[in-house]
């Protein structure tokens, strides 16, 4: 038995003695989502989690989906087995800043992506995932002032979409954000044919050019009911594991290789092996933070 196996095969006994559940991002490391009970972006698996009432719950991400996980599912223990792994984009977004914008903009409504800090998610109106931002912010009246946080290049697409203007914080995934029209134009010259498909936190002038831009949840979706037999894809390369997986017989190339989370990559299977033994690191939320908060993502999930 290999090493990998041999620590696959403890982190499952592990998992039925500590009634635990391992929720798995899309973008990290693919034996990671192979022992993982749910694979998925960070609401849907907090979402499923607060349905299994695990008493421990292994979220194999960054920090802000170990918060939302924590937010949803309060009486479980919610630990992060890398919690260095942070997001980049929900740094460029803070409380102190959200609150001073407010001041500013008293009587807008301000929406907060899912990919932020607990601390800035108590500060706003209603909270937004890359596969429901429009849905959230079609639902906002027409005339009312919004301000939509923390990344730009969602904001933007929607605004080009929707045609309803609005305030766009400064902030972007230093991953999606660097994807450019030469590096598609390259993609489609290496691989003629082929369905582009690029997420949503992408630049608008990317988005223009694909065949489609979504979430990773709608990716997943759009290439289960395809024809076409081999597709570029344009986010995290983390996700081709799982196309892979879940349509065999069809070819994945990443629009460019050095899509790479590098906070993604810290987690390790000895981590979450260790988080299952130790229960460590937990998330821990200040008690003021967590109603206001959490109300902003149970509004989103209303509509």
């Amino acid at each position: 038995m290999s090493d990998t196996d041999r620590i696959m095969a403890e982190i499952r006994r592990l998992k039925a003695e500590k009634n635990a559940v391992i929720l798995a991002h899309n973008y990290v490391a693919g034996e990671i989502q192979d022992v993982a009970d749910f694979v998925g972006d960070s609401l849907e698996l907090s979402i499923r989690a607060a349905k299994l009432k695990a008493d421990r719950i292994v979220f194999c991400g960054v920090r802000f989906m170990g918060e939302t996980g924590k937010l949803l599912s309060p009486d479980a223990l919610v630990v992060l087995p890398a919690p260095d792994a942070d997001c980049p984009m929900a740094r460029m977004a803070s409380a102190p800043a959200v609150r001073a914008m407010r001041e500013k903009h008293p009587d807008a409504v301000f929406v907060a992506y899912v990919n932020s800090t607990a601390e800035v998610k108590a500060q706003v109106d209603i909270c937004c995932t890359s596969g429901n931002a429009e849905r959230v912010v079609a639902s906002i009246p027409p005339g009312k002032e919004i301000v939509f946080l923390p990344d730009r290049n969602l904001g933007a697409n929607l605004m080009k979409k929707l045609g309803r203007p609005m305030i766009l914080w400064d902030g972007c995934c230093p991953i999606h954000d660097q994807v450019t029209p030469e590096m598609v134009k390259r993609a489609r010259t290496a691989h003629p044919g082929a369905p582009l498909l690029v997420h949503l936190e992408c630049r608008p002038e990317v988005v223009a050019l694909a065949d489609a831009a979504m979430s990773t949840a709608g990716m997943l979706k759009f290439v289960q009911e395809s024809a076409a037999e081999e597709f570029i894809i344009g986010t995290e390369s983390g996700i081709l594991h799982r196309l892979g997986r879940e349509n065999p017989g069809k070819r994945f190339h990443a629009l460019e290789p050095e899509l790479i989370c590098r906070d993604m990559k810290k987690l390790t299977l000895p981590m979450v092996l260790e988080a299952l033994k130790t229960g460590q690191t937990p998330v821990e939320l200040a008690r003021e933070l967590q109603t206001p908060a959490a109300d902003a993502i149970r509004r989103m999930l209303e509509l």
